[in-house]
């Protein structure tokens, strides 16, 4: 590709799942209207287009799982069920023009920086291209279920199986013997959904979940009227934020000599009264015990859930915590020597997640003189200025990235890290500019500021409940999913950055902190 060769698009955005369709929406509001979105699946809502087993349902209170800038006041439930979140989402996109700017069945493979053209070549999967000036890559946190379950004999069972993304609705589970592998979020949901149908249901529990009642109810009209006054949902959200705020900020603040001892004994307070608890809800003493956690609340991620522990109470339903020798051909064989025969499958076993160096493949995203994204994160670890940019990759950002959630409203964080995005592209546009590139010293700085803010963090994770599998702790044993720091300094910090952390490349020169002013440029790099 040369000089001369044009972008296809002045923006590419990666996915349509809430990130996507936030990033399309502040695209338009911004008067930038040269985009496409690209999506694998056929329809936008990410997760909630792709999963729809028995039971999804957020849980989150449904007006916090919303957009800022789209407001619904008119949820069915306190904690929608999947159908009704995918067709908020479906709405929102076709509100703001994004279907008519989505090329859906578009999986992105490779992402290959053009230096001479200054652009982004997106190689997909059919084999075509798409090239784009800027690229916004709003692929969610969970990019992609786990292809090896990690068990010998997992591909060998003959009967039906069902995984919580491509859930057949159309098979009967009524009266056949259901073995359910994993007690994470959806498996927690899934269970207590089928439980009364199935004619026996085994879960096989590697490590025990927190999961308290949720106060689920519909909405009723009193209750939604008062919804639609204006500011009334925002003033909702933002107590539910503050009280986030400050537990974060008690976190990231506390000295780590104090943090220590008080974390350590906020767990075992916890643990204590949680596993008296499942004893008062589950009544088989021995089925409670193996049901209560000994790490601590947020060492994984809790759930909510009425159903989950009482389902235990059911005379079909058994629990399983001896480690699985083998899938076979017509059940599972735990390690003792026991086959339990199945008819069905449901494997919950999880996902690739963002925070985890092995989920960037090398030769996906390369950047300026060869950099590769995968490489240099399995070499430095995962770390990218205010989550989103990393130097010698310009012109791109990632919406959710390295140190990004912020404890909040999903929404509310990737509209945060898409207004940062778009900020820079509509700097680098009023300069008259063809690249962006965020400087290497900015990215370095921010980094050690983020890494000496998570001292907490880590020692929760890593530390303190170190004997517990996480997402939340990655394989190189850093805690790169939680931001450190309150929600509400994230956002000003995201959305209000210094515009001279990036140089601004305008053919062979790069414009300084200050329009017009030139200096040699230099490839990113930590």
């Amino acid at each position: 590709m040369g000089d001369t060769t044009r972008p296809q698009y002045e923006v590419a955005v990666i996915g349509a799942g809430p990130g996507g369709i936030a990033a399309g929406a502040k695209l338009r509001m911004a008067g930038i209207d040269d985009f496409v979105i690209l999506e694998r699946a056929e329809d936008v809502g990410g997760s909630w287009h792709e999963n729809n087993y028995p039971g999804i349902a957020v849980d989150v209170p449904s007006t916090t799982y919303q957009y800022s800038f789209e407001r619904n006041a008119g949820w069915s439930r306190f904690f929608a069920y999947g159908p009704e979140v995918q067709r908020y989402h479906a709405d929102v996109a076709r509100k703001y023009g994004l279907y008519e700017r989505t090329r859906f069945g578009s999986n992105v493979e490779r992402e290959m920086w053009d230096g001479e053209s200054r652009c982004w070549v997106l190689h997909l999967g059919d084999g075509t291209e798409v090239t784009a000036r800027f690229v916004i890559s709003a692929i969610g946190a969970f990019v992609r279920p786990k292809g090896d379950v990690g068990i010998p004999g997992a591909d060998s069972f003959r009967g039906k199986v069902q995984r919580p993304t491509s859930w057949d609705g159309d098979y009967d589970l009524s009266g056949k013997s259901v073995g359910i592998i994993g007690t994470g979020a959806s498996a927690v949901q899934i269970i207590p959904a089928i439980a009364a149908e199935v004619g026996a249901l085994t879960v096989f529990q590697r490590t025990p979940v927190w999961s308290v009642p949720k106060p689920d109810f519909v909405v009723p009209r009193v209750m939604k009227a008062a919804l639609a006054i204006p500011g009334v949902s925002a003033f909702i959200n933002g107590i539910a934020f503050v009280a986030v705020d400050l537990m974060l900020r008690l976190v990231a603040n506390s000295p780590i000599g104090l943090f220590r001892p008080a974390a350590s004994r906020f767990d075992a307070w916890l643990i204590a009264g949680y596993r008296r608890y499942v004893g008062f809800v589950v009544k088989d003493p021995a089925t409670a015990a193996k049901l209560s956690p000994d790490f601590g609340v947020l060492a994984k991620r809790p759930t909510l859930s009425s159903g989950y522990l009482p389902a235990y109470n059911r005379d079909n339903v058994s629990l399983v915590t001896e480690p699985i020798a083998e899938i076979t051909t017509d059940g599972v064989t735990t390690r003792d020597g026991v086959a339990r025969p199945l008819d069905v499958l449901i494997l919950a076993t999880g996902y690739e997640v963002f925070s985890d160096p092995e989920t960037y493949l090398p030769g996906t995203i390369v950047g300026r003189d060869g950099f590769d994204l995968a490489t240099f994160y399995r070499e430095h670890g995962l770390q990218a200025y205010q989550s989103v940019s990393v130097p010698g990759l310009p012109n791109r950002w990632t919406l959710v990235g390295p140190y990004s959630w912020s404890g909040t409203s999903w929404h509310a964080f990737v509209e945060t890290t898409a207004d940062h995005a778009i900020r820079a592209i509509g700097e680098t546009r009023r300069r008259g500019a063809d690249v962006c590139e965020v400087r290497a010293e900015a990215a370095a700085e921010y980094h050690r500021s983020v890494h000496r803010r998570a001292e907490g963090v880590r020692y929760y994770l890593c530390e303190l409940n170190g004997h517990v599998p996480t997402y939340y702790r990655n394989s190189q044993g850093d805690s790169t999913y939680i931001r450190p720091e309150s929600f509400f300094a994230a956002r000003r910090r995201t959305r209000k950055f210094p515009l001279e952390d990036y140089r601004y490349e305008t053919g062979k020169s790069v414009s300084a902190s200050t329009p017009g002013e030139a200096v040699n440029a230099v490839p990113g790099g930590f």
